[in-house]
């Protein structure tokens, strides 16, 4: 650890005994082993970093869920700039492993999971109770940093010559920050609706394709995707109507109005195995939405990587209802969801975006599965969903 990173994690009421770089972050093991915490750069807002705070600290009270909420500094910040302008922020953290994704009890402990999550995930402002007890630990810590800034009575003290003690001028005051409770009832954004995601999907493959018919010599990506485009398209837009005349919007109307919120990112790189108990990490992406789609992001990863096994995929779905069920328009927005096919859009626009000097092989290897895999996918959704592409 840099000494410019070291003087950020001084900065935190926290006795660390060992520390570990990770990428961008820094594992700190408290005296205990089991007190873990993680220090990480961070591009979050103040307002963002108060969202987390707030909503993390209350599905931690809960009981049911383990999460990385963030730490509060000595001077009531949570986020922290060291001299280099890297911002950082200390998330309490755990001694585990990430979810294994060839292990499908894994897979099924981290669905239900899920479904604990979402009962729980909801914007509310704070309490009464709640802003009087972040305000009091925000007073102290700010109390506290005044004291180290302004320094202790015995810097302000001289010793004469006959061994007399007398005070010097004392230095000014530190004020002390107000407590910013703004900051902390912010309502956090709504995602987009999923008919105008779809669109916009529509939109890039298309753009995809103009950009790749304009190059004179096509490498093997590029005409991978030509041939496919096509049906590919055809097939979006073909769900992108379906998903139209569908009530997946009143289910998005509805998720909106109730302030339901969504994990964002919700991945085996985010959850946690711990002895006997699971953890969910990382909510950088948290906002309004549909809460299911916490559940088909999850689920499509899955599938992709066990070929559309149709069994895994209706364990993972009942792992998830045992502890929340699926309205019937929810259900419908899964089957819909998982009938797009994203794998391709995104691997085009990924690739889009890159350096077209150089050809990534897994660009190939990625849009080759998305196509390949679109026979097993369809009898997938035939079976489980009753959708017929």
């Amino acid at each position: 650890m840099r000494e410019y990173e070291q003087e950020v994690r001084e900065q935190y009421e926290i006795e660390i005994k060992s520390t570990r770089r990770t990428r961008g972050a820094f594992f700190c093991i408290g005296n205990a082993d089991t007190e873990v915490f993680l220090m990480k750069e961070t591009l979050a807002s103040e307002k963002r970093a108060a969202l987390l705070y707030l909503t993390l600290n209350r599905l931690e009270k809960t009981g049911k869920l383990k999460v990385d909420a963030p730490v509060f500094s000595r001077d009531g910040k949570l986020i922290v700039a060291a001299r280099d302008g890297t911002r950082y922020m200390m998330k309490k953290w755990y001694s585990g492993r990430e979810c294994d994704m060839k292990k499908e009890q894994e897979l099924l402990l981290a669905a239900e999971k899920l479904g604990i999550l979402h009962t729980h995930l909801k914007w509310q402002e704070p309490t009464a109770g709640e802003l009087e007890t972040l305000r009091c630990k925000y007073a102290v810590r700010s109390e506290d940093a005044a004291v180290s800034e302004s320094g202790a009575v015995s810097e302000n003290a001289a010793v004469s010559g006959n061994g007399a003690v007398s005070e010097k001028k004392e230095k000014e005051p530190v004020p002390q920050q107000q407590f910013p409770e703004e900051e902390f009832q912010v309502c956090p954004p709504a995602a987009r609706s999923p008919l105008d995601e779809m669109l916009r999907h529509n939109r890039e493959m298309k753009k995809v394709r103009s950009f790749i018919r304009k190059r004179v010599v096509k490498n093997e990506f590029e005409a991978l995707y030509l041939k496919h485009f096509e049906a590919m398209y055809e097939k979006a837009c073909a769900i992108t109507a379906a998903m139209e005349q569908s009530g997946c919007m009143q289910i998005y109307e509805k998720n909106v109005a109730e302030n339901r919120m969504m994990h964002g990112d919700y991945n085996y790189h985010n959850i946690l195995i711990l002895p006997g108990d699971t953890a969910i990490t990382n909510f950088e992406h948290m906002r309004i939405g549909i809460q299911v789609q916490d559940l088909y992001y999850f689920l499509r990863k899955a599938m992709e990587k066990y070929r559309w096994k149709q069994k895994l995929g209706v364990g993972i779905i009942r792992a998830y209802e045992r502890q929340r069920r699926l309205e019937p328009g929810e259900w419908e927005y899964l089957g819909l969801q998982l009938a797009y096919p994203e794998k391709f859009w995104k691997t085009a626009s990924s690739y889009c975006r890159s350096n077209k000097a150089w050809l990534p092989e897994k660009s190939v290897e990625k849009l080759e599965l998305a196509v390949n895999q679109e026979e097993e996918k369809t009898n997938f959704l035939k079976t489980i969903f009753g959708i017929h592409l």
